[in-house]
């Protein structure tokens, strides 16, 4: 499927710009350009003057709205309740046209988890690449708190004239909400640094409304360095019992941790419905009610019994610990994610990728390519798409020492990319504006089968 979405070009390059506008203004009369002058500013002042209202209004709802920032076409989605027991129940839109077999381009939809400053600063670094590099309209529905979104809204501001389409819906949750339904399943407790937020990746299919069927997971100190459309398309790739992928590491043997090391949750394409049919957390508000939940008997295979406290007992690496037991007990669900979409610092030296040497052939590559041995990459040059940098202890990963170290291994090879996408300004993500009004002028983009 070839998607249309690319800005528009003259086949010749046009003539100097001011030596038109130069002619142009010699043949004009002085009434017709104060006319013309005029009609120029009405344009621009009214569309921008009605975004800046509309977004406004939208931030000084209340907090339990969905906000949408960027997209003023886009339908208000309801309130959220208190409690998030069920999936959201939102009538879905629809574009329709007539007159031909064409749809829309779809979007590329991400959930993202951000709660404090510091996951928004690392988490805007990630959503800045996603937009630097993706080639289709782009949804981003963020869970978080007061402190992320704020830090989040002054920077989304920024863009006003993007090259496509982007939509950011928040979900406020009060951390007293999001403990409650921890509660309410009963059994679960965290030991990672990220605590209870971590654990809401288990629950990401209940937050979201029922409108969205698929996303793509990525915690928040990693970045892209080409393109997301390219991740969305893994979804294609589903077969019909497939309901996650994530990177498997065959190599990783750490019993302590019961293995949980075997895969690693930081990046995953979640089938949100194919998650909600299968009723994938339990909840005591319908644990008697329909179909049983999956992971309480995934989560005893594993871990036995809850114990003396009610939680289970010697569970590592947070939800990732969970994710564990749910796909070793029910292996038909996931898929193996490619590690070009998770080259890790956790991993030393990131399977021995790095800047540099441009002219590396596949043979090069994998002279030097680490901890692939045993795993489904063995053999398969690493071609890095989406870096991530943890396990590096420090609050937010771009602020590492070993970036500015020149000894540092890690810092050699991959802080230039850091220091790029770090300091790249969301200003840039804007079209010059006579592209934008171009851009927008057209019909809109579609695709044809």
């Amino acid at each position: 499927m070839a998607h249309d979405d690319t800005i528009p070009f003259l086949d010749e390059p046009p003539q100097t710009p001011w030596r038109i506008r130069m002619h142009e203004s010699n043949r004009r009369s002085r009434t017709f350009k104060r006319i013309v002058t005029f009609s120029a500013l009405l344009a621009i002042v009214i569309p921008f003057s009605l975004l800046f209202t509309y977004f406004h209004q939208s931030s000084g709802s209340s907090p339990e709205d969905l906000t949408v920032i960027l997209d003023v076409n886009a339908p208000k989605q309801p309130s959220l309740p208190p409690d998030h027991t069920t999936p959201l129940n939102v009538s879905e839109h629809a574009v329709q046209h007539s007159g031909g077999p064409v749809v829309e381009v779809e979007p590329i939809i991400f959930s993202l988890i951000m709660f404090s400053y510091d996951s928004a600063s690392e988490g805007a670094i990630l959503m800045k690449s996603v937009l630097m590099y993706s080639s289709r309209p782009v949804e981003f529905h963020i869970i978080c708190d007061e402190v992320a979104r704020t830090y989040l809204e002054r920077r989304l501001a920024l863009v006003k004239r993007p090259p496509r389409n982007i939509v950011v819906k928040f979900y406020d949750m009060p951390m007293s909400s999001l403990r409650a339904r921890i509660e309410r399943e009963g059994a679960i407790a965290s030991d990672h640094s990220a605590g209870s937020p971590g654990l809401l990746k288990l629950f990401i299919h209940e937050v979201l409304p029922e409108t969205i069927k698929k996303s793509i997971f990525v915690d928040t100190d990693a970045f892209f360095i080409s393109d997301p459309a390219l991740l969305w398309q893994q979804f294609e790739t589903f077969q019909d019992q497939i309901a996650i992928s994530l990177p498997t590491h065959g190599d990783q043997n750490e019993a302590e941790w019961h293995y949980a090391s075997n895969i690693c949750s930081c990046v995953m394409l979640l089938d949100l419905e194919k998650l909600r049919n299968i009723r994938l957390m339990d909840s005591k508000v319908y644990r008697e009610q329909d179909l049983p939940a999956l992971s309480p008997p995934a989560f005893t295979a594993m871990y036995g019994p809850p114990g003396p406290n009610g939680h289970y007992v010697d569970v590592k690496l947070g939800d990732q610990g969970y994710w564990w037991a749910i796909v070793s007990h029910r292996p038909e669900i996931l898929q193996h994610l490619s590690y070009d979409w998770e080259v890790s610092s956790c991993l030393v030296s990131m399977y021995g990728t790095s800047l540099g040497q441009d002219d590396a052939s596949d043979s090069d590559e994998l002279s030097h390519q680490i901890h692939t041995f045993n795993t489904a990459e063995e053999g398969h040059v690493i071609m890095p798409k989406l870096v991530h940098f943890n396990c590096l202890n420090t609050e937010r990963y771009h602020e590492w020492d070993g970036w500015s170290d020149p000894n540092d291994d890690l810092g050699r090879a991959w802080g230039p990319a850091v220091k790029y996408h770090a300091g790249s300004k969301w200003l840039w993500l804007n079209l010059p504006p006579h592209l934008y009004h171009l851009n927008t002028s057209l019909p809109s983009r579609r695709s044809t089968m």
